[in-house]
């Protein structure tokens, strides 16, 4: 079952923003962020450095500057 939901633009531009690749799913970025919530809740202590290491992190992402998978696997020959 899906269901409708009202954002002010604002908030849908931010959401746009958070994806990490183009066709991420606003259902996707939805379930990301309350993990996130419930993760920051359980286990509050990240510092300042991880969460600038996240952001850089997402960033390379958004630029398509990361290993798949496979690739992953062949460097580590495995």
């Amino acid at each position: 079952m899906e269901t409708t939901i009202k954002l002010n633009p604002n908030t849908k531009l931010e959401l746009d923003n958070f994806r990490q690749y183009k066709n991420e799913s606003y259902d996707e970025l939805v379930r990301k962020l309350l993990y996130l919530a419930k993760t920051c809740e359980k286990d509050p202590k990240l510092s300042q450095k991880t969460i600038q290491e996240i952001k850089e992190a997402r960033e390379r992402i958004k630029k398509g500057e990361f290993y798949t998978e496979a690739e992953s696997k062949k460097i580590l020959g495995l």
